[in-house]
């Protein structure tokens, strides 16, 4: 059940709850049985990650125990042997 807000004129602001089904039904003021106008009122959402529960869809963090593969093709370590050398000499 949704919770409204209402303002009467001689006796000032209150709250109330109400069914869905009763949105366009007056509301009278609980003091002076008035008729009260609803007023608008935006709602309490607080969207802070630590609030909200973790879905179990959400993927987890996982930490790698052992160290990687070595890769199947290894890079020789002295260099490049079929790349052209560039010389400190000009021709």
């Amino acid at each position: 059940m949704p919770l409204y807000e209402f303002r009467c004129d001689p006796c000032g602001e209150f709250e109330a709850l109400r069914a869905l089904a009763e949105f366009d039904n007056p509301m009278y003021c609980p003091t002076c049985n008035a008729i009260a106008q609803r007023i608008f009122c935006a709602p309490n959402i607080n969207l802070n990650a630590g609030s909200l529960p973790r879905s179990p869809q959400e993927p987890r963090l996982v930490k790698q125990k052992s160290s990687p593969a070595s890769p199947r093709y290894q890079s020789i370590k002295n260099g490049r042997p079929w790349a052209i050398a560039h010389s400190s000499e000009r021709l």
